[in-house]
């Protein structure tokens, strides 16, 4: 019986963290795939928010998600991993060799596993009026392909993270107003951001939630309320609600693997409970995580070199990328 040919390193999920596992692995000679769920590499920064300026990636004093999954695929091209899209790891069983893993469209088979998920499936947090649907797609958002269309206009934006003082700082400058809505006087955002959105011309709403939504002529009347300030009414032309996503867990509880919480516990080698099986980014847990693209990225070359360790135990470790680099071109030089 002809024995099924083994990638040495696959990768659950095509976002940065995926993307770049799979170019480190690459250098490393390895042979990988990205299997991603989505039609598209980027994840969650490729299809929620391409257009605002990301502020914690490392060299890039503010770059855009588009630009950032741009990067990374130009980067990603060079070392040609093979890539799946639109196609979901529905399961994986331990075999001799290493791993046989079941997708909605094939069977393929992997020494070992390297999970770069994210959230997994996501959806934004929506607003609960009972109204609130029939404003999407017209002056209510919740995630922003192309912030021109609000130039010159009226905006709020509810919501107390990152994401929102992000945005808020993003279009501040070309906007004509721009109310923040946060049902507490304390944000969840970067101190830094918070401090500079404070020295605009932001209107801080708060304490307040949205009580009701409806249309007023050319506007969208948004009714505020709260427990120790008067209600107030605010009209605007568009409302961005950042209220942070949803996920699914469904897929990743069917795995088996030891959860803390919704994400997957891994050790100081980024393995999972199941040997030879990895987890990094997002979906990855240890006490002391900070979940940022920029601890992802440090963790991805980690897992790769954990993984090929425990695969080929007498492959010397790299020193450093231009070693990488060199060996790379080499093998590709070959006839």
């Amino acid at each position: 019986m002809t024995q099924p040919e083994y990638y040495d390193i696959t990768i659950i999920g095509g976002g940065p963290v995926g993307m770049f596992a799979a170019t480190y692995a690459r250098m490393r000679l390895a042979k990988t795939q990205i299997i991603e769920s989505l039609d598209q590499l980027g994840g969650q920064v490729a299809t929620l928010f391409p257009a605002k300026k990301i502020y914690d990636i490392p060299g890039y004093p503010a770059i855009t998600g588009e630009e950032l999954i741009s990067n990374l695929k130009q980067q990603l091209e060079t070392f040609a991993p093979d890539i799946f899209l639109g196609e979901t790891v529905q399961s994986f069983v331990k075999t001799s060799a290493g791993f046989k893993i079941t997708t909605s469209k094939r069977i393929t088979y992997s020494k070992t596993i390297i999970i770069a998920t994210g959230a997994g499936a996501f959806e934004p947090r929506k607003l609960t009026l009972e109204n609130a649907t029939s404003f999407e797609g017209r002056n209510l958002h919740y995630f922003i392909k192309d912030p021109s269309i609000f130039q010159g206009q009226d905006i709020a934006i509810a919501g107390g993270g990152d994401s929102a003082i992000d945005w808020a700082l993003e279009l501040v400058p070309s906007v004509r107003s721009l109310h923040l809505i946060h049902r507490r006087d304390k944000f969840r955002a970067l101190e830094a951001n918070l401090e500079a959105l404070k020295q605009t011309k932001t209107n801080f709403q708060t304490p307040y939630l949205i009580a009701d939504l409806s249309q007023v002529d050319n506007k969208l009347k948004i009714q505020l309320k709260s427990k120790t300030a008067p209600q107030k009414e605010i009209y605007v032309d568009h409302l961005l609600v950042n209220y942070g996503f949803t996920s699914d867990p469904k897929l990743i509880n069917s795995w088996d693997l030891a959860l803390h919480q919704r994400e997957i516990q891994v050790n100081d080698q980024h393995e999972t409970s199941l040997a030879q099986v990895y987890a990094i980014g997002d979906i990855a847990y240890h006490p002391g995580k900070i979940n940022l693209i920029a601890t992802g990225f440090g963790e991805a070359p980690s897992a790769v070199n954990n993984a090929l360790l425990a695969i080929y135990p007498e492959k010397r470790q790299p020193a450093h990328s231009t070693q990488l680099i060199k060996k790379f071109k080499a093998e590709s030089d070959k006839p």
